[in-house]
């Protein structure tokens, strides 16, 4: 897989940008959360309504770097960087991105305890961590799924179906979050992949799972990093990779 050189990325906030998102995969990868070749990221460029970062087809998470990520149009055409467009990453993001000018990143996993609830009938967030006061008013449930994305029509099913929400329960499949930044959709998409990991946990003692009083949820559909820290989160563990993979920055 050949690499994008320097000097074809446009400039020091592109470069920025593509590392962390790197750092998003690389994280990924060390927590277990992705589907060996499988799932996607994408990102928005600065300044373009319709070029986007995207991880090429065919590389590990683990193996990504700032210019390995491809730039790829609304048509699903390389612009920028080596590699083929995966087409299912390509039918998911495009629409995703069209249809909602906040979602400027768009992260898609099959972490395992989201996705064990996805499989469940009528899988949903409990009211019982902490954490479920936040996410819960901003999580989307696609009940309807209809198979893998095999065209852009399913995209912008995907798109209806999460509509003004920021992570959607995907049935059947998996996990989508979406925000501003990287820090704002990995931060999210982490809290309830761990939300959801404690609640079945729970779950299999067989008890009733403690319920919390509705009056504290925190009805809050902002920016996510405004109230929580998803930016500190990323900084921190671009440290740790600064120290221990630091070719995710080249």
């Amino acid at each position: 897989m050949t690499t994008m050189r320097r000097a074809d990325i446009a400039n020091d906030a592109e470069l920025e940008l593509r590392r962390d998102l790197a750092a998003a995969f690389r994280v990924s990868a060390r927590l277990g959360l992705n589907h060996s070749i499988g799932n996607h990221f994408s990102l928005m460029l600065p300044g373009s309504d319709e070029h986007y970062l995207l991880n090429p087809r065919g590389m590990l998470f683990q193996e990504i770097t700032a210019s390995s990520l491809i730039v790829v149009d609304y048509d699903g055409k390389v612009v920028r960087g080596e590699g083929v467009v995966r087409p299912v990453a390509f039918h998911i993001h495009a629409p995703i991105h069209k249809a909602r000018a906040d979602a400027q990143c768009v992260l898609h996993l099959h972490p395992p305890h989201t996705t064990a609830l996805s499989l469940l009938e009528n899988g949903r967030l409990a009211l019982a961590h902490h954490n479920n006061l936040i996410v819960n008013d901003r999580v989307a449930y696609d009940d309807a799924m209809t198979g893998p994305a095999d065209g852009l029509a399913e995209g912008a099913r995907l798109a209806s179906a999460l509509g003004d929400k920021t992570v959607m329960v995907m049935a059947n499949h998996g996990i989508l979050s979406v925000g501003p930044t990287v820090a704002d959709a990995f931060h999210e998409l982490l809290v309830v992949e761990w939300t959801c990991q404690h609640q079945l946990m729970a779950m299999w003692t067989g008890q009733k799972l403690r319920q919390q009083p509705d009056n504290l949820r925190w009805n809050y559909r902002g920016v996510w990093s405004d109230k929580l820290e998803g930016r500190f989160l990323l900084d921190a563990w671009r440290r740790v990779l600064d120290k221990e993979e630091p070719d995710y920055r080249d």
